[in-house]
């Protein structure tokens, strides 16, 4: 038999044998000459045990590693099969099609199993979710499984191995199932970045084999939590423990629970709301502990007195985002082992001091963001010395270290990041910092520092990211300084007073994927060498000074980047026809000479500045850019009107059209998200026209509204007061009319008002006291998400609306710029407003300018208006006030501008250090047009006793001795003829001499006159 089945053997050799299950066993014997020239029986009976032994045990291993099929086998246990069919019926969604070959009667073959090759029993099942999508984890990604983990699975009475990570898997209870503390036999449990809620279950406990257990989540939604840990004791065997995000703030004594766990050798606690950290354990058991993560954790105490320290065993600890403080345990002298000490972003002043001298392991330091005030020389030289040539990471950005980098920054030879930056750093880099030519990146932006940048730093041959922006650099970047650099992908020269001069026909050796040069010099003539750069994702090349054509190759080379920034140049050209199939994500193009229409934008924009240009034409009929969030359009020549298909922007929160040509109605939008989503509408200084756009009533995000400079009409709804987050109302120059609705005064974060040059009637809203962000203990200013915003965060409005919106106060236009942003002003000039002013308005202690002028106001001006502390510009002429204005007035110490002419004033002008300061060339302008006001800055002076005197008998001495001149000249010549007529009535002898005097006077007249005349006549007869 053995003749039939082996092959003759008369030599050592190789040899081949078919075994019954067809698979294909090869051996090579090596042996003697001698031992195969004898007993060749033995031999072959020997061979044969060995070979079908072999066969029997590797046949089941053989069969796993052939491929899948869809037919039967004999290798999967039947109630194990099941009961994964009955979990494959539990799954609602498998789009990545990871179950798609669990069909079969072999479940040892499917996707994610894997059996014992001696029992065939399952083993391991591994479902992790291995592609999910960028940014995406848990039941936000498309890719994972959605549905639950079926109590089926109990079967698998040999399970060791369950990876469910990054799956949907949390069932209709959201709860971790219970259940899982029976499959006794877990070695290895991952649920993480599943979004389980509820409590972790104290069942666990009973895995008393597992030695790996991940329960962490990245989800913000997740509510998972335990309040008692003591089941953690009973896992004797457990090396690897995460329990990211699960809430354990009810928990106080956790290391004492950690400590009863001496097997542990990683820990990951980060975000679990523990209180301390700060507990005494008299005796540490976790001796094997190499990897702790307590970060983003609520420890606000000494870190001298965390528990920890006493870990000399630890490799890696991470402390981040915590509120540690004070210097450092002596203890931390003797971790030797540890590498990698991470105390970024705990805010506080942590202070390097403490035993350093032994952590000659250390290779990265993280003390980002920290408060930390020291000299930088002082910090670098507390650093282990033993450890300058190894220490690969040094990261000290975001604090407040001052001085300048001294020569000993050299010695730190094996650095492959630094990071200084966000500091208060001063001086020239010395010249060994440029020794440091291993590193890979380098940021020591955010600083003060200052002289040039050598041409060694084309040495820096590993150089991938190099970030310098924000600096007094200065000096010339020429090829010299780019010759080496063939690793580098991202730079940042920006916000410097560098020049870049490099030759025409220059041809860099790197490859950049970031190229921010950002008020750096590089014009006029566009830089040719950028042509080359066909991987770059963002540009921005702004405010550099080119002064030229967008050549041609721009938009093609281009076209695949997400960020373009080539604003405030004097580049011409127009736009591509193909600008909607770029990948722009953020496109600006402000404030350059760009002319022709608008092609259609990219499909992916969220941000687009086209500002400040000379476009042309109308908008696209088909704005079909749905993830786009702001669009900025002002001061162009835009014609024609807004499309309709606006309306479908429904991501859009920031829209400037403003300082255009368009005319015409503004699209309704009542039944688009748009309304709801828009917070910046800014549409004035156009010709558009209609009634106040009733599609504003559902956009309750609203927060800023210019509609000013155009041709509305009719009512301002009472629904105004329902725009709860408007802080800027502009509607001036147009033609809105009736009363100012009441419910305007709803407006409680409505921090500007502009309804100047309108045809409003009535009185002005009593309560205006409810309108609390113009109070200095409620104001907040405006935030939003404006084009000129960093890409990664939020901030104040800076240049957007301060470019185009000009604000009337100090009685002239002014653009107010970034400060517009903290301003706060009532405007309600140039109406028919009646009645007086509230008294609420003195409240509004907060506000910057105030202008009622241009009404029919009437009544006294608010006795309490100096309680207006904050009050730059106060605007009440031409109107019709009267009585003294009130002394509060000499109390607003920020006046600096002050109209109240043309009223029916009177009384004495109150005197004040600042308001004597007020309009010095003239200061009788701030009370011209009122008759009855008396003392400086005017010539009247008041009465001896202050009061003030009407008008008809109050005039001074000057004025009064005209009068009374006449009045007295007229009175006596009347008096003095009836004297003389009583006289002559009544004396007869008087009146006879009177006759007669006038009698013998009107004779001498006569012949006077005869004798004159006879005279004359004769002269002229003898000529």
């Amino acid at each position: 038999m053995a003749k039939d089945v082996w092959p003759s053997i008369t030599s050592c050799s190789e040899f081949s044998y078919n075994s019954p299950d067809s698979t294909h066993v090869q051996f090579m014997l090596h042996c003697s000459s001698s031992m195969c020239a004898a007993n060749n029986a033995p031999l072959f009976a020997f061979l044969l045990t060995i070979i079908t032994t072999t066969s029997f045990l590797t046949g089941g291993a053989l069969q796993q590693q052939q491929p899948p099929s869809s037919g039967g086998g004999d290798g999967c246990i039947p109630a194990e099969r099941a009961a994964l069919l009955s979990f494959k019926k539990g799954i609602a969604s498998d789009s990545s099609n990871r179950l798609a070959s669990w069909r079969g009667q072999d479940c040892c073959r499917w996707r994610g199993v894997r059996c014992s090759n001696e029992t065939s029993h399952v083993l391991e099942l591994r479902l992790r979710n291995g592609n999910r999508s960028p940014g995406s984890g848990g039941c936000d990604d498309v890719n994972a499984l959605f549905g639950e983990i079926s109590p089926s699975l109990l079967s698998l009475e040999q399970l060791e191995h369950m990876d469910f990570s990054m799956n949907c898997l949390k069932g209709r209870r959201e709860a971790i199932p219970s259940f899982l503390g029976a499959m006794k036999n877990l070695r290895y449990l991952n649920l993480s970045g599943i979004p389980f809620n509820g409590e972790v279950p104290p069942q666990l406990g009973n895995l008393s084999r597992l030695q790996y257990l991940d329960l962490g989540t990245q989800d913000l939604g997740s509510n998972l939590y335990s309040a008692d840990i003591t089941w953690l004791t009973n896992l004797h065997s457990l090396e690897y423990l995460s329990m990211r995000q699960v809430n354990l703030s009810r928990i106080s004594d956790w290391p004492h629970m950690l400590n009863r766990n001496p097997s542990l050798r990683v820990i990951h606690l980060q975000s679990c709301s523990l209180g301390s950290a700060n507990q005494s354990l008299p005796r540490l058991n976790l001796t094997k502990l190499e990897k702790l993560d307590l970060s983003g954790n609520s420890f606000y105490h000494e870190i001298a007195s965390c528990w920890f320290w006493k870990a000399t065993s630890l490799k890696y600890l991470d402390l981040a985002y915590n509120r540690l403080f004070g210097q450092f345990a002596d203890a931390l002298g003797n971790m030797a082992s540890l590498q990698v000490l991470d105390l970024s972003y705990n805010f506080n002043n942590l202070v390097m001091k403490g035993n350093f001298k032994n952590l000659c392991s250390l290779e990265i330091l993280d003390l980002t963001y920290n408060g930390m005030k020291e000299d930088i020389t002082l910090l670098l030289k507390s650093l282990p010395q033993c450890a300058w040539d190894t220490l690969q990471e040094l990261h000290l950005s975001s604090n407040n270290f001052t001085g300048t980098l001294p020569n000993m920054i050299g010695s730190f030879t094996s650095l492959t990041a630094l990071d200084m930056s966000s500091n208060n750093l001063t001086g020239n880099l010395p010249p060994e910092f440029w020794h440091l030519s291993g590193l890979i990146t380098l940021d020591i932006s955010d600083n003060h520092l200052s002289g040039i940048v050598p041409a060694k730093l084309g040495a820096f041959t590993n150089l991938t990211s190099l970030d310098l922006r924000n600096n007094n650099l200065s000096g010339v970047i020429m090829e010299e300084h780019f010759g080496g650099l063939i690793s580098l992908r991202n730079i940042d020269l920006s916000s410097n007073n560098l020049k870049v001069v490099v030759g025409t026909n220059w041809l860099p050796l790197f490859s950049l994927k970031v190229a921010v040069f950002a008020s750096c010099q590089m014009g006029p003539l566009f830089p040719a060498w950028l042509q080359r750069q066909l991987e770059i994702t963002k540009l921005d090349i702004s405010r550099t000074g080119l002064a030229d054509k967008i050549p041609d190759w721009f938009w093609p080379t281009f076209s695949q980047a997400t960020y373009i920034d080539i604003s405030d140049n004097q580049l011409s050209g127009s736009l591509p026809a193909h600008l909607g199939d770029m990948a722009c994500v953020q496109l600006y193009l402000g404030s350059n000479q760009l002319t022709g229409p608008i092609p259609s934008l990219p499909r992916n924009i969220t941000i687009l500045d086209m500002s400040n240009n000379s476009f042309s034409g109308t908008l696209p009929k088909n704005l079909e850019a749905q993830e786009l969030q702001t669009l900025i359009m002002y001061s162009n020549q835009i014609g024609g009107s807004i499309p309709g298909s606006l309306c479908k922007l429904n991501s859009l929160v920031d829209l400037d059209l403003s300082s255009n040509l368009l005319e015409g109605e503004i699209p309704s939008c009542l039944e688009s998200e748009f309304s709801q989503n828009i917070k910046f509408l800014l549409l004035s200084n156009n010709s558009l026209s209609g009634e106040f756009p009733a599609f504003l009533r559902k956009s309750t995000s609203l927060q800023f509204l210019d509609l000013a400079w155009n041709k509305f009409f009719g009512r301002l709804p009472r629904w105004i007061g329902e725009l709860n987050y408007l802080q800027f109302l502009r509607l001036s120059h147009n033609t809105l009319s009736w009363n100012i609705p009441d419910e305007i005064t709803s407006l409680s974060r409505l921090q500007y008002l502009d309804l100047s040059s309108n045809n409003f009637t009535g009185v002005i809203p009593l309560q205006l006291s409810n309108l609390t962000a113009m109070t200095l203990k409620d104001f907040f200013p405006l935030y939003g998400t404006a084009s000129t915003l960093p890409a990664d965060g939020y901030g104040t409005i800076t240049g957007q609306f301060g470019q185009i919106l000009s604000i009337t106060m100090k009685g002239q236009q002014l653009g107010y710029g970034s400060p517009l942003a903290y301003f706060v002003g009532i405007d309600l000039s140039g109406n028919s407003l009646t009645g007086e002013i509230p008294t609420g308005i003195t409240s509004l202690d907060a506000l910057i300018s105030l202008n009622l002028s241009s009404n029919h106001l009437t009544g006294k001006i608010p006795n309490k208006i100096g309680a207006l502390q904050s009050l730059e510009s106060l605007d009440l002429s031409k109107n019709k006030l009267f009585g003294e204005i009130p002394s509060s007035l000499s109390n607003l110490t920020s006046l600096s501008y002050l109209n109240l002419s043309y009223n029916s004033l009177s009384g004495r002008i109150p005197s004040g250090r600042q308001l004597d300061t007020l309009s010095p060339n003239n200061q009788s302008l701030m009370y011209i047009g009122n008759s009855g006001l008396c003392g400086p800055p005017l010539q009247k002076n008041c009465s001896r006793h202050g009061t003030s005197i009407p008008d008809y008998h109050r005039s001074s001495r000057h004025e009064l001795e005209p009068l009374s001149f006449y009045l007295g000249l007229m009175l006596g010549l009347v008096v003095g003829l009836w004297m003389v007529f009583f006289a002559l009535l009544f004396k007869k002898t008087w009146r006879i001499a009177y006759f007669r005097f006038f009698d013998k006077q009107y004779d001498r007249i006569y012949v006077f006159v005869v004798l004159k005349w006879v005279r004359l006549t004769r002269k002229e007869v003898e000529e």
